[in-house]
Formats: C-alpha cells, structure tokens, sequence
C-alpha cells in the first residue's frame, strides 16, 4: 500500500525542498516507485533541485482544476527512472488548492506509486495543511535554533490535529530531521544540542544532517545530495535516515 510522507516545517529555509528531494532518491534508488510533491504553490523550488525546471508543462493546480490529467503534469526523473515529480504552480497561489481537488489527486497517485512524499511550504496556512493533510508519516524538519525549534513544536500540534488521521482518531507518525549541525557550534553554545531539540519537540529522532557545502553544490546543480555526492556526509546522514 502507498505510503505518504510529508516534509514540513514551521520555518522556511531549514532544508524541507532538500530533504524531499534527497529522500525522494534514496527510495528510489533502492527500488520503489517515488513520487514528490511540490505544495509550495507560486514558490515553487523542488524542480530546481531536481534539475527539472526546464520541463513543466502542467502542474499541480492544473490537475486539481482538471486542466490537465495527472499523467501529463508529472516529469520522470532522467538519473533514477523510478522518481516522478509533480511540480508546483509558480503562477497561482495556495488559494487554487483545493481539498477535494487534493484528495481526488493523492488517491489516484496512490494507485501508481509506493512512496508520495509531500514537500509543504514554511507556515502553518492553507498550502501546509492541505500538505501534511493525507499524511500517514510525517519528517519535522528543524535547524538547532530555538525559533526553528518552536515553530516546529506548533507543526507537530497540527499534524496531531489537522489530518485526516488525526480526525479518525488515529497518529501521523512523527520524527524529527535536525539540519544543518555544526558540533563545533553546539559545544560552544552556539545553537542548541540534540539533547535540547528533542527534550523540547518530545518526537523522535529520524537523523542529523550536518552544516555542509556539498548540499548547496547539489542545489546548484540541480540534483539531489543523495544523487550528486554520494559519499558525503549529507548523502549518507539521509540514506541513514531512510
């Protein structure tokens, strides 16, 4: 059965698009069917960085107002033929998005796919929770910084109360992605260590991606870290992750 996970955060720039993008290749490369999901409609990024920029036609908003068929928006990844992305609108705003017309979308990519990994805007408006809203698992992304940290805490609130699972009386399996840690940095005090981020969150760890330039090499590039640096410590911190 089709899993979907969300990629969410309450701040913007802590590497949700990043993570998406190298999880969604992980999977893939180790064989199941992925497909990700950009949700920040009129900021789209995850093409970027999936290098893909150049092919959209359709996207997202086109299939929920069936302008088009969801065979016609997604794009197959050219590296690992079992990645797709459905891209966002960059012309639209996350008023187009509607919630029937995203239930009707993600039961029908649940038919094609293994894995629907859903990358939600920064904030906690309409575009996140119509994002985290089918989610069965969910990746709280956060920097070692405490307002990070706290608009994390009001993400985790809402995946416990604002998804279909959560009015079924049911949990959105939660863990926790620390990005962008510097050791150095949290011995001198100079963001916060694990240990803080966790007693504060309370959910568990799902793994610590450290401060490197070989995720912005990637991004640059337009391939995932997972992809473009295999063997950096990025790479291997979100294959542990998986």
């Amino acid at each position: 059965m089709a899993k979907v996970l969300v990629v969410t955060s309450g701040k913007g720039g802590v590497g949700k698009t990043t993570t998406t993008a190298a999880m969604g290749a992980a999977l893939a490369q180790a064989g199941e069917k992925v497909v990700v999901v950009d949700f920040d409609v009129g900021l789209r990024n995850l093409d970027l960085v999936l290098g893909a920029e150049r092919r959209v036609v359709f996207d997202l908003i086109n299939v929920v107002h069936g302008v088009a068929k969801l065979p016609q928006a997604l794009i197959r990844d050219k590296r690992v033929e079992t990645l797709f992305l459905l891209p966002a609108s960059q012309t639209r705003d996350k008023d187009s998005l509607t919630a029937e017309g995203v239930e009707r979308v993600m039961a029908e990519l649940k038919r094609y796919f293994d894995w629907i990994i859903c990358d939600s805007p920064a904030g906690i408006e309409r575009g996140a929770t119509l994002a985290m809203r089918h989610a069965d698992m969910a990746v709280v992304v956060t920097n070692p910084e405490v307002s990070s940290v706290r608009d994390s805490d009001r993400i985790i609130g809402m995946l416990d109360s604002k998804t279909v699972r959560a009015e079924n009386g049911e949990r959105v399996e939660k863990h926790i992605l620390i990005t962008r840690y510097d050791a150095g940095r949290a011995a001198r005090g100079e963001m916060l260590s694990i240990d803080d981020v966790l007693e504060i969150l309370a959910t568990p760890l799902l793994g610590i991606v450290p401060e490197s330039q070989d995720v912005l090499r990637a991004s640059n590039v337009g391939c995932p870290v997972t992809l473009n640096s295999p063997a950096s410590a990025p790479a291997r911190a979100y294959h542990d992750a998986m």
